[in-house]
């Protein structure tokens, strides 16, 4: 049987919204929630990208220690020989990756400016996928940037080159959301089709089609005889318009009349963990989920009129198409109306034992109270934000983890003009500028 699987691209695309970000506390909390929730693959960041460098090194150690168990986690760069070697260079425990080139024509003349052409394109694809084998890469997938505005007979030979190569799995890219659910179907069931290689979906939602698309994309591949793969990210984030959903790709496969028991995604995963997630990215984002949005919305299971009230009333099947329970809702939240102590970069140490004791958690003597406590400060610091139980429970379990990944080291090495202003004024008063 063939499986529609998950690549969650949060950690890698979605921190790429505009104007938004996550820290790497942040990025390692949806790591794991991810992996509670069983979700195949966390596209988890940039292994050429320096102030990645202990966060992603940081997660595979997690890997190895058997915390992170079911989540694989990959790494994304371009299809280029360097970046191959920088990238496990830099992270040595590197196993799954994801190397991409823009293959439409749009994108070949507009960024490369007539410096390469498609067969440059599939050369520097398959000199990078020697490399990556040469680096011992357990499973390698190739991206066609821009696939939905690609020639499909180039995007067939594209892929099949890279099969050839040692290639696994070729991810269809709809860059733009240009893509509708009938071309989607058609594109992809014809490279799976002629190649043979297992699809991933990636589609935007620059038109408000990147689920439709994706389901849809996830049908050809499993309609052509190869596992599908659909890259989502929590709560639809990432550039523009955003990436697919993915508690919204789960449930239309998992609920809807064309998908329902008749394709089958991973059995790993469990779609209960989806409301904690999808709560807590929301707060990393600090972008409230829309009161309609698919499943955990507010107003996902809201009824007022009197009709739908009486009818769900009566029988939840009358309005409701699937369960709260089944998302992890329905427990009721406490929110705390008088005395509040928090954790921040200025906690002392009373009210920090004072939060852990409600957390059930213990230290054995005053010096490792103090020594969490001085961590918890700087994840204060890294994230800007009031520390969650999950982060803090996180620091408490695996606080060398969770120094590391809260270090950046940054990369400044002045050169040419830099360097010699640097050296001119290195002993002479300024003025601030601000």
């Amino acid at each position: 049987m063939n499986y529609i699987k998950f690549v969650d691209v949060t950690n890698r695309d979605g921190v790429q919204t505009s104007r938004l970000g996550l820290a790497k506390l942040q990025k390692t909390i949806i790591n794991l929630m991810l992996n509670e929730m069983g979700i195949t693959q966390s596209e988890f960041g940039f292994p050429t990208t320096k102030h990645e460098l202990n966060y992603l090194n940081g997660n595979l150690e997690l890997v190895e220690r058997g915390v992170i168990n079911k989540t694989r986690l990959s790494g994304w760069m371009r299809a280029i020989k360097a970046d191959v070697i920088d990238s496990f260079k830099n992270v040595p425990k590197l196993q799954y990756i994801n190397m991409s080139q823009s293959t439409s024509e749009q994108m070949i003349n507009g960024k490369y400016q007539g410096k390469k052409t498609p067969n440059d394109v599939l050369e520097d694809t398959l000199e990078a996928i020697n490399e990556a084998i040469n680096q011992n890469a357990k499973d390698i997938g190739v991206n066609a940037e821009d696939a939905s505005r690609s020639d499909l007979g180039y995007l067939i030979e594209y892929a099949r080159k890279c099969k050839q190569y040692g290639a696994t799995r070729f991810r269809y890219c709809d860059t733009l959301g240009y893509d509708d659910p009938q071309t989607a179907y058609d594109r992809i069931y014809a490279i799976a089709k002629e190649t043979g290689m297992q699809m991933e979906m990636h589609f935007h939602n620059d038109l408000g089609m990147a689920t439709a698309c994706s389901v849809m994309g996830a049908k050809a591949a499993i309609d052509a005889g190869v596992d599908a793969w659909i890259n989502t990210a929590i709560n639809g984030m990432g550039e523009r318009a955003g990436n697919a959903d993915l508690v919204s790709c789960i449930l239309a496969i998992k609920k809807s009349s064309g998908f329902k028991d008749k394709y089958q995604i991973d059995p790993q995963i469990d779609i209960s963990k989806a409301w904690k997630l999808a709560k807590y990215t929301s707060y990393a984002f600090g972008v409230d989920i829309p009161m309609n949005q698919v499943a955990v919305g507010a107003n996902a299971f809201a009824h007022e009129s009197g009709i739908h009230a009486d009818g769900a009333l009566k029988d939840r099947r009358n309005y409701e198409l699937y369960d709260f329970e089944e998302l992890g809702r329905g427990e009721p939240e406490i929110i705390e109306t008088g005395r509040m102590i928090t954790v921040g970069e200025y906690a002392g140490i009373k009210g920090f034992r004072n939060v852990f004791n409600s957390l059930e958690l213990e230290f054995h003597d005053d010096n490792e109270a103090r020594n969490i406590l001085e961590l918890a400060r700087y994840a204060n610091v890294h994230t800007q934000k009031p520390l969650t139980d999950s982060e803090l429970k996180f620091i408490y379990y695996y606080p060398n983890i969770a120094a590391k990944i809260m270090t950046v080291n940054p990369y400044y090495m002045p050169q040419g003009a830099l360097k010699e202003r640097m050296e001119k004024y290195e002993n002479v008063a300024g003025s601030a500028i601000i």
